[in-house]
């Protein structure tokens, strides 16, 4: 991924720090994603998380009977923060620090039966959306984005700036998955994130 999107996550203290989210804990977010992935593939699916930071929601997912789950973050501090946090999941789970775009270039299609993403797709720059089309194929199942597709302050902008570093890209993300073949089927509002849930359609029926 481009530098203006990578590095202000790596080795980041202070608000949306690792130890800033471990104190969050898991939340409605978490919730809604525990019962969305339960309802549609059931606890014995295969989980990604993209961007996972400390694991909050990772956690919740362990706590409500999911096994196999594997998150991906850039920042070795927050994997190192999670491990601490929270170590029944550390000790269950897979953890990788590396980027996106190199590690799902890299993975199978299908890999995971779930990739899910909360308020992280939003960062790719658009010199790296082509990352899109294998968020799309390495998910086997269900692909579910939680994210922040309207400016905050209500101007519009197709991006915005968190603390005036961190770019934020509003991106309508039925219009992205749906045109890479995924089918919506679930939304919901999460505040000043938007919850989309999209099916990946079987090879039998594309």
């Amino acid at each position: 991924m481009t530098d203006d999107s990578t590095e202000p996550w790596r080795g980041r203290d202070g608000e949306f720090s690792p130890t800033y989210y471990a104190h969050k804990g898991p939340d409605a977010t978490s919730e809604a994603l525990a019962d969305l992935l339960a309802a549609r593939l059931g606890r014995d699916a295969s989980v990604l998380e993209v961007g996972c930071n400390v694991g909050r929601h990772l956690a919740h997912l362990h706590d409500e009977g999911f096994a196999d789950l594997t998150g991906l973050d850039i920042n070795a501090e927050a994997i190192a923060e999670l491990r601490e946090t929270y170590p029944d999941l550390a000790a269950a789970g897979e953890f990788l620090v590396a980027d996106l775009v190199a590690t799902f270039a890299d993975l199978g299609a299908g890999a995971f039966d779930v990739v899910y993403s909360v308020e992280t797709l939003q960062h790719v720059a658009p010199a790296d959306a082509s990352v899109f089309d294998d968020v799309a194929r390495v998910a086997g199942s269900l692909l579910v984005t939680v994210e922040n597709e309207t400016p905050m302050d209500g101007s519009g902008d197709d991006v915005t700036r968190v603390n005036d570093t961190i770019p934020l890209y509003h991106r309508d993300w039925r219009e992205v998955f749906a045109g890479r073949g995924l089918e919506q089927v679930a939304v919901g509002d999460m505040g000043r994130d938007t919850l989309r849930a999209f099916r990946v359609p079987r090879l039998d029926e594309e």
